[in-house]
Formats: C-alpha cells, sequence, structure tokens
C-alpha cells in the first residue's frame, strides 16, 4: 500500500471549549497511538482530511504524517477511525495509529468480486457476499487496499472460502479456512420469503420450569406466594436502575479526572 503525505500540528489541549476553536480554524481534533509512542493530540486540516478520504480507494489509508515542530516530525500511520456527524457527514475525529515499516500488521481488507459467476448469467442464481471484509496480515508496504476474488467460474450452489483465495503476495490472510466468503444461490421463492418472515415474527415462549417440592416440605401459603413476587417486582428494578445511574455518574466522573490530569 503507498503512503500518502498528511500534515498535522500538534494540540495541547482536550476540553470541548477548545475543540470548538479547532473546528473554527478549519481545522480537525485527531490523536495518534501505537505501542512505540504514548498516545498524542493533533490537528489535521479539514480539506486534507477529506481530499484524502474522497481520493482514497478503499477505506484503509496509509499515511506518511508530517507533524509541525514536533520532536519526531514524521510518521507512519493508518487511518484506525474517521467519526462524522450523524446530519452533516462532516469530519468531527480522525484515530490514527502509528506503525512501524519493520513490523507486520493487521487490517480488515474489502472483498472485492471480479467477473460474473455462470451461475448467475445461465442459472439464474444469485450472488451472495457472506463476507464483505477479511482481516488480513502484512508490513505496512504491502498492506492491500482490496482482496480481488475471481468468482466467474462459480456455479449455483458452489462457494469460495477463505482457504480458497490467494493473497496477494507476502500477505497472509487470517481466519478459518472453511469460512464462506462467496456463494452463488438460487433466489428464494415467495413462500421461503414468507416462511422465514413468519418464523421470525412468531415469538419464542420461554419454557416453564418448575422445581420439584423436598419430601416433607411444606407447600407455600396463597398469602406467601402473593407476596412474595409482587415485593421482589417492586424493589428489583428500582434497586437496579439506581445502581446503574451511579456507576454512569462514576465513569464520567473517571473521564473527566482523567482528562483534566492529562492537561
Amino acid at each position: 500500500m503507498k503512503s500518502v503525505s498528511l500534515k498535522a500540528y500538534p494540540r495541547a489541549f482536550t476540553r470541548r471549549a477548545v475543540l470548538k476553536n479547532v473546528r473554527a480554524k478549519a481545522r480537525i481534533p485527531a490523536v495518534i497511538y501505537g505501542r512505540h509512542n504514548p498516545p498524542q493530540n493533533l490537528e489535521i486540516s479539514v480539506k486534507e482530511m477529506e481530499d484524502l478520504i474522497h481520493h482514497s480507494v478503499s477505506e484503509n489509508v496509509l499515511v506518511d504524517l508530517s507533524v509541525e515542530n514536533d520532536a519526531k516530525p514524521r510518521r507512519l500511520a493508518l487511518v484506525q477511525e474517521v467519526q462524522h456527524h450523524p446530519l452533516s457527514g462532516k469530519v468531527l475525529h480522525v484515530d490514527l495509529h502509528e506503525v512501524v515499516e519493520t513490523e507486520k500488521v493487521a487490517i480488515m481488507a474489502p472483498v472485492e468480486t471480479l467477473g460474473e459467476p455462470v451461475g448467475v448469467k445461465t442459472g439464474g442464481g444469485v450472488l451472495e457476499h457472506v463476507r464483505f471484509r477479511l482481516k488480513v496480515r502484512a508490513l505496512p508496504k504491502d498492506l492491500p487496499e482490496s482482496i480481488q476474488v475471481d468468482v466467474s467460474h462459480l456455479e449455483v450452489g458452489q462457494a469460495i472460502h477463505i482457504g480458497d483465495i490467494k493473497p496477494p503476495e507476502n500477505v497472509e490472510i487470517l481466519g478459518d479456512k472453511k469460512i464462506v466468503v462467496i456463494a452463488v444461490a438460487l433466489p428464494k421463492t415467495e413462500a421461503q420469503e414468507l416462511a422465514e418472515a413468519a418464523a421470525a415474527e412468531t415469538p419464542i415462549e420461554p419454557e416453564m420450569i418448575r422445581e420439584k417440592k423436598e419430601e416433607g416440605a411444606a407447600a407455600p401459603t396463597e398469602k406467601g406466594a402473593e407476596k412474595a413476587p409482587a415485593k421482589g417486582a417492586e424493589k428489583a428494578p428500582a434497586k437496579g436502575a439506581e445502581k446503574a445511574a451511579d456507576k454512569t455518574e462514576k465513569v464520567a466522573d473517571k473521564t473527566e479526572k482523567k482528562a483534566e490530569k492529562k492537561k
């Protein structure tokens, strides 16, 4: 995989108000992390990042990162995650995973099919993508942008498994070799689709399990049987909700304290 140049700037603060100022300067907050160096907060130009995403062949992008006025000005990194605004689609945050040229890394590579299956052309079959991505491992320079699979020979009822796929040179495909990646099957009839929909909508009733009473044990009275469930039903949910709320507040407090310490 060929690396793409990307410029970044150090970012000293992580408060929400400061992040708004970062975005006001047409930059995106980012963080780079890896095994050999501590995480570092960065800023990246919005235009550069959007151009990088727009011109990328796949979601896997290797960048040659240059950090302004930094002790380590150049770093090799993979774009690990890009967070987008749910409505506008604008890039909000970028995670970068620093890698080393001499160490192998694993990524999820998209599967790309080549050709049209014989079973689809003449047999009335349908091409099914069981796995859209495969986990691969290689040196950064050898990482593939996608895994290309020739499906033109597939007849109806045939499939391609992980073990059947020839990986690119110096690349290892990880996973169980028997897992189906692509298959050609006959299209489902209307009756089959209706049957599957009905089965999915039918609720599964839980099986009632009753414990046998021990010999000599007295059966509970009707009065006791009525009171016990009602008492438990009233107290248990409220107690569980209070514990969940307390736990959430504690996690939020810890997160805020960590952020303050990092400053």
